[in-house]
């Protein structure tokens, strides 16, 4: 469940508010004694404090103060974690209602604010005792009240349905493989389909073996489980493309490694290895529930990848959906395998532009850490452009690494046309590389390894599958339909 979010017309007496302002001198004052002003201007000034609490009793106050910054998306990154911040205090407090009071001229700060309020109360219960429930009721706040001039007609209702698609995210990469198979991922985006108005699909185990995809039946050959294929597509009568974007998500619902086995506790987090595929889903629901112009795909390869005692082990060669063969080195590389099959099927839509996203290589955890998401293009500059700006938008931020054709080199396979994995140097290069042999159509290649899961909370990103993706590609979209 999310916060209720909606626009507040007027101020009622006794309720709870938060002040958003850039100085002591743009608050309210029939809303603070004499007494209380003068002492906000002064820790203000003399303390450079830029967060106050008043507790009167039947009523909350706070003041968060906005610093000056040239940077605009550093300034409502900011609003974000401060909306956050504040959301531990009205848990703590089991404040059920609160209204956001914008003293600035800027609605965007705002609606950074309540974005980072609501995004971190998010919490998974599912597995708890109804005891243990008892314990954390919540959310809190339920209900997120808006008062800011400047707001349009849809600002708060998008908003809401970004917060709902991002939690839903969450909640699917916060499943055990026990819930989630990739028979019950492809139910849920049936469902979410259902919801949204998209149209979606299900290639099963036959329809997957009759188009040759021998990637993802390879992945699969362990399992007990059989793979899947969700398609989600939002095609609408208003389309300002005719050429749809097409975005595609790695789903591996579980990762063992395969027959090389994950060593030791890094097999403890493998249930977020479809975090790509998940992003996906929602991404494609908001933006369906949005009624955004713009025509989209969502494709979904679903498998785990097990030991079993049919396994693809080192050294076999596959034959994939576009007829190239591949030397598997190591099945722990098995997420290019089920994407480069997904991405040869995109090819029956003649895309505009493919975007895939993946928890594809340790090498992009090492490179960049939690904090950005590796990034690769080929014939898609323009786009990769838009996508950085949405990055920077919503915090989600590009670092792009080149795609040079030596790292193509570093594929090639003395027995068959790829091997799966290069050398260990540039590993998260190798991996986007050995996709792009796939695209014949302007291709971007996302490796979200680092933000995708964390076992430590980060602000309003919180702890487990943090749904990244999913509000990039909605911004990304939404930027396509103004431009």
């Amino acid at each position: 469940m999310h916060p209720s979010i909606s626009q507040s017309k007027k101020i009622r007496s006794g309720q709870n508010i938060v002040f958003i302002a850039g100085k002591p001198e743009e608050l309210p004052g029939d809303h603070f004694s004499a007494k209380e002003l003068q002492y906000i201007r002064k820790e203000f000034k003399d303390s450079k404090r830029d967060f106050f609490t008043f507790n009167n009793l039947d009523q909350w106050l706070f003041v968060r103060f906005i610093r000056e910054d040239k940077n605009e998306y550093k300034i409502l990154e900011e609003m974000r974690k401060a909306g956050d911040l504040l959301g531990k205090t009205i848990s703590d407090q089991k404040i059920k209602e609160i209204v956001l009071y914008n003293c600035t001229g800027s609605k965007n700060t705002i609606i950074a604010f309540t974005e980072g309020l609501s995004l971190g109360s998010y919490s998974f219960r599912k597995y708890k005792t109804e005891k243990e429930k008892d314990t954390l009721k919540g959310p809190f706040p339920e209900n997120i009240g808006v008062y800011s001039a400047g707001l349009g007609k849809n600002d708060l209702t998008e908003l809401s349905v970004i917060i709902e698609a991002v939690f839903r995210c969450r909640t699917l990469i916060n499943e055990p493989n026990s819930f989630l198979s990739a028979t019950v991922f492809a139910r849920e985006v049936k469902q979410m389909a259902k919801e949204c108005g998209a149209k979606a699909d299900v290639l099963d185990k036959k329809k997957i073996e009759a188009l040759q995809m021998g990637g993802l039946l390879a992945v699969n050959r362990g399992s007990l489980d059989p793979p899947t294929f969700p398609v989600m597509e939002w095609k609408p009568a208003n389309a300002v493309n005719k050429k749809p974007y097409v975005f595609i998500g790695k789903g591996v619902v579980f990762d063992s490694g395969g027959m090389n086995l994950k060593p030791g506790d890094s097999m403890s987090t493998m249930k977020d290895d479809m975090s790509g595929a998940a992003a996906v889903a929602c991404a494609v629901y908001a933006i369906a529930k949005m009624k955004l112009p713009v025509y989209v795909v969502g494709l979904m390869p679903a498998t785990d990848n097990r030991p079993g005692p049919k396994a693809v082990v080192p050294g076999d060669i596959i034959r994939m959906h576009n007829k190239l063969t591949v030397e598997v080195l190591n099945t722990d590389a098995e997420g290019r395998l089920i994407l480069a099959d997904a991405i040869t099927y995109a090819k029956k839509y003649d895309p505009a532009l493919v975007i895939d996203l993946a928890t594809l290589t340790g090498s992009a955890v090492r490179a960049v850490g939690k904090f950005g998401i590796v990034a690769m293009e080929e014939d898609a500059e323009n786009e990769l452009g838009l996508l950085k700006e949405s990055g920077w938008r919503v915090y989600e931020r590009l670092v792009e690494f080149p795609s040079w054709e030596e790292y193509g080199e570093l594929i090639k396979s003395d027995l068959a046309d790829l091997k799966n994995v290069g050398p260990g140097e540039g590993g998260a290069i190798t991996a986007g590389k050995f996709l792009q042999k796939f695209a014949e159509f302007p291709f971007i290649h996302l490796d979200i390894a680092g933000p995708a899961f964390l076992e430590n909370a980060d602000s309003y990103r919180g702890k487990g599958g943090t749904g990244v993706g999913v509000r990039l590609l909605v911004d990304f979209i939404r930027n396509i339909t103004k431009k």
